[in-house]
């Protein structure tokens, strides 16, 4: 089934879509001879400084690198042979022995088109499709092409206790609905339910019974199969990616304007809505390239710690984007204090709760860093290459 789609805003498209790319990567500096080397990250690189968005864009390529900064090198080469085509590394499998890997095609014309129009165009000149890499053998299975609903297919979550279901994001008529599918990728079946709504920010609770998910920047909670939905009214108009607390108890996410929302907790239920913290001025999108960019940036989204006590997130302090963490009983820490034009972004506790990662423009390129759970002493894992960038790391389970 052939996916036909029309124009997508920026604010509509905020966060779905991400912009990366890469080459060959060169040596990093190592974090710390402690640290074990047999566990990897998997992160994108991708230019920077090419005049347009497309040009940057077509030259994301999956990357992984030891924790310690060693080996960094490209993955799922061969997505990469036909023109115009890039990977983006989107995480892993929950036993880490597969990489999610998604692979992205735009002809040229409808690239100029976006980038005359300012938005987003997807229809038979796009694709987009997620793949499981078998870190072992490289064999490369595109279970969003199975019984395929749509041109554009992103975000394969793992509903936990389950073994049988995968979800993803699709576009159907430039709508982005979450999806169900089996492990075989055959019987999609979209979740969605009530008015056709943009859904995006689909997520599993810890026991797999209900997900969640953001329409038309409203937080609903369902039962896993999409059904019930239910509105987490915060009296805000921008709501924006609710994850899981690892114990279910709550749901964090972003909440008030466009542009302007903060670390906000609630209990699944709807009781107990609380605002943690707030980004100081930030808009919560961090810059990928150093051209202009009609789509703004990445969206800068806070994150669970493993033990579910606090929240990693991001905000302006004086003229740099610092590094914060916010207690559940709203204590806030400031973690990092930098130079002005430092940014921040992206923080992801490892699974073990040993370290953060993050990544930083402090010596200048996008670069990704390992520290302990403090922000203290991190060190670089990527090598700092004038003109490239490095993106959406990922720990391996």
């Amino acid at each position: 089934m052939q996916h036909r789609s029309g124009v997508i805003s920026r604010r509509t498209f905020l966060g779905s879509m991400i912009l990366a790319a890469g080459a060959s990567a060169g040596c990093a500096t190592a974090a710390g001879s402690n640290r074990k080397r047999s566990k990897l990250i998997g992160y994108t690189r991708y230019r920077t400084n090419l005049p347009t968005r497309f040009a940057n864009q077509i030259t994301m390529r999956a990357h992984v690198v030891g924790i310690d900064g060693s080996s960094p090198r490209p993955i799922a080469e061969s997505l990469t042979a036909e023109p115009n085509s890039w990977t983006q590394f989107a995480g892993w499998t929950p036993d880490g022995r597969q990489a999610v890997i998604g692979r992205g095609w735009e002809t040229p014309e409808n690239a100029a088109w976006e980038e005359e129009n300012k938005t987003f165009r997807m229809t038979q000149d796009w694709l987009y499709d997620t793949y499981f890499l078998d870190m072992t053998s490289g064999n490369l299975v595109n279970l969003t092409a199975v019984e395929r609903v749509s041109n554009y297919n992103a975000g394969i979550i793992f509903v936990p206790d389950d073994n049988n279901t995968l979800g993803f994001t699709a576009l159907i008529n430039g709508i982005s609905h979450p999806f169900l599918m089996d492990r075989d990728g055959r019987n999609k079946r979209d979740v969605s339910q009530g008015k056709d709504g943009f859904s995006y920010g689909f997520s599993a609770s810890p026991d797999g019974r209900f997900i969640a998910y953001h329409k038309d920047y409203q937080v609903y909670v369902a039962n896993k199969d999409g059904s019930e939905p239910k509105q987490i009214d915060t009296g805000n108009p921008f709501n924006f990616c609710p994850l899981w607390s690892p114990s279910g108890e709550w749901l964090m996410f972003v909440s008030g304007e466009h542009y302007n929302c903060h670390p906000t907790i609630v209990h699944p239920d709807g009781t107990g809505l609380r605002k943690l913290a707030d980004r100081g001025g930030y808009e919560g999108v961090t810059p990928v390239i150093d051209v202009f960019d009609f789509h703004g940036g990445s969206s800068d989204v806070p994150v669970w710690s493993i033990d579910g006590a606090s929240i990693y997130y991001t905000a302006r302090v004086n003229d740099a984007i610092e590094l914060m963490r916010v207690s559940v009983d709203g204590r806030i820490e400031q973690l990092t204090r930098s130079k002005p034009g430092v940014a921040h972004y992206h923080p992801k506790p490892s699974p073990d709760g040993k370290y953060l990662a993050f990544g930083s423009n402090e010596s200048g390129p996008r670069r990704l860093y390992v520290s302990d759970l403090d922000a203290a002493e991190p060190q670089p894992i990527t090598p700092r290459e004038e003109g490239f960038g490095a993106m959406w790391l990922h720990w391996q389970p």
